[in-house]
């Protein structure tokens, strides 16, 4: 009865440990939360692509993994989008960003971009992109890691806002966009994102 009972007790440990590795592996970071306005000529002079503002440097998470494959999987989780959208003009015209990532070492393109959902209105807009289905993932080597992020506003049809007739529409504008990188099998805890406010708390 003995060694089948340490057997028994060797194989639940062994459970146990396996079980907490595996719900170690389950993380998130923030690659960047900026806020910043953003007007038609800031779109008009940006360099070295109009309508884009790019997040680099500083601006970007410093303790970011430099490879997002091993020893977490960030490569094939998820990617959580928070958009919260302070001010916007009137008129409810559908807006959008491409979110680009852009690698320390590209293949192909070289880069590749999530895009955001639509919106029509001031307020907070979340959604969860997982990283092996936005366009040109397959062109950034992952194990390299992330050098910096282009944002790019556009209309709903994906038309860069800056060369609409009728820039009005879309600028000037101010936004707060957070990037949550979630690693594979793990699902976003907003409660492990620094300086959100709680549900309901008013700013």
């Amino acid at each position: 009865m003995l060694p089948t009972l340490l057997n028994r007790t060797t194989l639940l440990a062994l459970l146990l440990v396996l079980g907490c590795a595996t719900y170690s592996r389950a993380q998130q970071f923030v690659l960047f939360d900026v806020t910043f306005p953003f007007t038609k000529a800031d779109a008009d002079n940006a360099k070295p692509s109009q309508s884009h503002y790019y997040v680099k440097g500083d601006m970007l998470n410093a303790q970011r993994p430099k490879d997002w494959t091993a020893p977490v999987d960030y490569r094939n989780g998820t990617v959580h989008v928070r958009l919260e959208v302070l001010e916007k003009p009137a008129g409810g015209e559908p807006t959008t960003w491409s979110v680009c990532y852009i690698p320390v070492k590209g293949q192909n393109h070289g880069y590749g971009c999530i895009g955001i959902s639509a919106y029509k209105e001031a307020g907070v807009h979340e959604q969860d992109i997982a990283m092996t289905k936005f366009w040109q993932n397959d062109d950034i080597v992952w194990s390299e890691g992330i050098k910096q992020m282009d944002l790019v506003i556009k209309d709903g049809t994906g038309t860069k806002a800056h060369t609409r007739p009728d820039p009005e529409k879309f600028f000037p504008t101010k936004v707060r966009m957070t990037l949550i990188q979630v690693s594979a099998g793990g699902k976003y805890d907003p409660k492990l994102v620094p300086n959100l406010p709680a549900a309901g708390e008013k700013k």
